[in-house]
């Protein structure tokens, strides 16, 4: 039962400083690649966020669940869209963005859509962030899930949805992308109501949604890590022909 009198919980606990993750060349990356073949030590989970608005709900809780995933040993990063220049996702032109070359290291948006792609490579699992606009995701999330696909097979991944409702459509949207790029999800996501959730400080007094975050944290860290090792268990073992991972030894090698 939430405490009528709208008293702040605290979450000090749960606070993050948004990092951009590091530009890594194609080279480290295909070491960072090889060595993920192993079994996981430490699951790295990449937050996106897909808000555009300074002080948003849905980034700030991003935040909060990747800083308590940090209980349960992962390395975690988050990819505030807000900050990285996505062209709008041209099928003609994407394959010549993302191509990485001496020649276009001062083309800006080049190198964010690399960045971007580079951050993917990292993660095992990732969460994606966004509010609720006419009942869909961002305009900003929706063009950033159209750039990729193959860097989303056999990862778990988990949502957040800012909405004056529940933003299961939302939701559903982002499920349904990942599902058709070959990820898998959690079967349930956080919805956040700024004006129910938060008092005037902008301070969660919602226990539920606190809780809630502490779960996804939990779940992604849990699950996420069994998935992963699983795929690419199977991804490595070339005598299994038998998996939809078979579809991504070239990917990762």
């Amino acid at each position: 039962m939430i405490d009528t009198s709208r008293k702040a919980i605290n979450t000090s606990v749960l606070k993050i400083s948004a990092t951009q993750p590091e530009r890594q060349t194609p080279e480290e990356h295909n070491d960072t690649t090889i060595n993920r073949k192993q079994e996981l030590d430490q699951l790295h989970i990449l937050g996106i966020a897909g808000s555009m608005r300074q002080g948003s709900y849905s980034t700030q809780v991003l935040k909060m669940v990747l800083e308590e995933a940090k209980k349960y040993k992962t390395d975690t990063q988050i990819l505030d869209l807000r900050q990285v220049n996505l062209p709008l996702y041209d099928p003609d032109n994407t394959a010549l963005l993302v191509k990485h070359s001496a020649s276009n290291e001062s083309n800006n948006s080049n190198n964010d859509v690399e960045t971007v792609s580079n951050a993917l490579r990292w993660a095992d699992s990732i969460i994606l962030s966004s509010p609720d606009y006419h009942g869909s995701m961002s305009g900003a999330m929706k063009n950033f899930l159209d750039y990729f696909w193959k860097e989303f097979a056999g990862k778990t991944f988990g949502y957040i949805v800012a909405s004056h409702e529940k933003g299961l459509t939302v939701a559903d949207q982002m499920r349904t992308a990942i599902r058709q790029c070959y990820g898998w999800s959690m079967p349930y996501n956080i919805s956040i109501n700024g004006e129910k959730d938060y008092d005037s400080k902008r301070e969660i007094v919602n226990s539920a949604l606190v809780k809630r975050i502490k779960i996804l944290a939990r779940d992604l860290s849990v699950y996420g890590k069994l998935i992963r090792n699983q795929f690419m268990t199977d991804v490595a073992n070339k005598d299994v022909a038998e998996t939809y991972a078979a579809n991504y030894r070239e990917y990762y090698n």
